[in-house]
């Protein structure tokens, strides 16, 4: 096993998942890992204490730049990376609206660079697919072999599609070279090292409880959605990369408990013991409205399903967000 993680390459690896990935293969006896990160969502300071860490090397660069990481990737060729975690691109709605070229690019011409390179060498490529690629879902829970229900021209398409072409992509190369790729479509997932301007649902409600403002709730909030902690995703992300029989497989990774942002508030009011005032907004467009994951696949393929209730893992990240806004 410490040869299959002889020389990583972690893309966005000062993101929330990805800086705790990389923590996590150093524990796992990783010799070398490559971070590639243009901080454009990553923070600096989730890869501070790695700084002086004589395995970890730290690259500021747009992925983007096709040149470059050509470029890159061929001077690897003496001494081939073992395996490929495709973290990079933005994640939560609000930062990939803003930027859709640099969020459609990541996803897929440089999945497409990265794939290639997989399939010269004895490299394993991870890419990070979501749960976005079911759009507003037709189906719940939802299993792997769900096509989905998405807007392809859509405000939310530039990361939707983009990810699903990401999954073509790898499958493509797999099924023609017998490239060794596998991807995990990642659910709603929490926890310290979030980005507290994230925008999505959990940091938001922190954000206003520590600004002792009312949470924003759109829509009617009886949309659904499912909150898996960082701990044990990234279990479930272990567990796949070490298989040497998932090569080519899509598996889904997140929490099957499901709530409706009403529940949500609920659950911040114990956490918090307030009564927290609601203010309620527009759905934004092609906002989904359930969002379940369908595990089965993982219980049965890598023995994996998340052990931490979404209270105790709520309060892990307050404590984080205290610690960070000094409150």
């Amino acid at each position: 096993m410490s040869n299959l993680f002889r020389k990583v390459l972690v893309t966005g690896g000062a993101g929330f998942i990805g800086s705790n990935l990389v923590d996590r293969l150093l524990e796992e006896g990783a010799d070398k890992i490559i971070i590639i990160d243009n901080f454009v969502t990553g923070q600096r300071q989730n890869v501070t204490h790695l700084l002086n860490d004589h395995r970890v090397e730290i690259i500021e660069q747009d992925l983007t730049d096709s040149t470059w990481l050509a470029n890159w990737l061929a001077s690897q060729n003496l001494e081939p990376l073992t395996f490929i975690f495709h973290f990079a691109s933005p994640a939560s709605p609000p930062r990939y609206q803003a930027r859709p070229v640099l969020t459609y690019l990541v996803n897929s011409l440089v999945t497409h660079h990265l794939a290639q390179y997989t399939s010269q060498y004895s490299t394993r490529l991870f890419f990070a697919s979501t749960s976005e690629v079911y759009g507003d879902p037709l189906v719940n829970p939802q299993p792997e072999s769900y096509w989905g229900n998405v807007n392809p021209n859509g405000l939310r398409s530039c990361y939707d599609e983009s990810k699903r072409l990401g999954e073509t992509i790898c499958g493509v190369w797999h099924r023609q070279t017998g490239a060794d790729v596998r991807q995990a479509r990642i659910f709603n997932t929490y926890g310290p090292r979030m980005d507290i301007d994230d925008g999505r649902v959990i940091p938001s409600f922190f954000q206003s409880i520590l600004n002792n403002e009312a949470l924003t709730v759109f829509g009617t909030g009886e949309q659904t959605r499912s909150f898996c902690y960082i701990d044990d995703l990234i279990e479930g992300i272990i567990r796949f990369a070490k298989n040497d029989d998932l090569s080519g497989q899509t598996i889904n990774l997140g929490n099957p408990q499901e709530f409706n942002l009403l529940e949500l508030v609920k659950i911040f009011e114990e956490l918090s013991g307030q009564n927290l005032e609601k203010q309620f907004s527009e759905l934004p467009a092609d906002d989904p409205t359930r969002r379940r994951p369908d595990i089965t696949k993982a219980r049965r393929l890598l023995n994996w399903e998340p052990q931490v209730d979404l209270l105790t893992g709520l309060k892990k990240t307050y404590e984080y967000f205290k610690q960070q806004s000094g409150k």
